[in-house]
């Protein structure tokens, strides 16, 4: 994935699976606590913040249902990831997860490549999601992801939503030089025919209302942000 070290809380009642899966994760990579049941879970995830909570539904005292909907609730763990573990064939639990804010599920028995690769594609969407949420400044210059505005020196520019997500792109990762095609797939998408001017026109109309010049054109490439 990338040099993150991604933090995973495992949740079950039995001392086997929590083992079983605290292998396999800490195998490729990940930092792994555990809980055994859902009332230490969330002391354990109020306490280090884990990137992914795997939960298994059926636990005494406090089952991963009522676990996951007061995890939910804690303003420190909402970007907290939630994959549920449940019985094959438990569909109510499965509807019931999702109800409760989960993010994914998966049957027993684990399978641990299957598992790896949601831990996985879960958590690449949360640093996607991540990075595209952040506000972006640069001296007098900020990005505003949330509410999709922009501003320099405290002023707000206003910009279709195509060119503020072009300048979002650009300066979500300065000198680095986006390719034309990396650009024309994350703005407008590979299904979408734009004209071969488009870019140039966005970036054109881009420099105009935000009055700076950190935009560079790499010939015969394509363009970045510099810093």
């Amino acid at each position: 994935m990338d040099n993150v070290k991604y933090k995973i809380l495992l949740v079950d009642d039995e001392k086997d699976v929590l083992e079983f899966l605290s292998y396999n994760l800490r195998r490729e990579g990940f930092i792994v606590n555990t809980a055994s049941n859902g009332k230490d879970a969330i002391a354990k995830a109020v306490e280090e913040v884990p990137h992914l909570i795997v939960l298994d539904v059926m636990m005494p005292e406090m089952d991963g249902i009522a676990t996951c909907e007061e995890i939910k609730q804690i303003p420190a763990l909402k970007n907290t990831l939630v994959i549920f573990l449940t019985a094959r064939g438990e569909e109510y639990s499965q509807i019931a997860g999702f109800d409760a804010g989960a993010d994914d599920y998966i049957t027993k028995p684990i399978k641990p490549k299957l598992l790896i690769s949601k831990v996985q594609a879960l958590l690449r969407r949360y640093q996607n999601e991540k990075s595209e949420s952040e506000n972006v400044s640069y001296k007098d210059f900020v990005i505003d992801s949330e509410r999709y505005m922009v501003f320099n020196k405290g002023e707000e520019i206003i910009l279709p939503k195509k060119e503020f997500e072009l300048l979002r792109l650009l300066v979500s990762k300065p000198n680095k030089v986006f390719t034309r095609e990396e650009i024309f797939s994350k703005i407008w998408g590979d299904n979408v025919i734009v004209g071969d001017r488009t870019i140039d026109v966005h970036v054109r109309k881009i420099r105009e209302k935000i009055g700076i010049e950190n935009i560079r054109t790499v010939k015969g490439v394509g363009y970045k942000f510099e810093m």
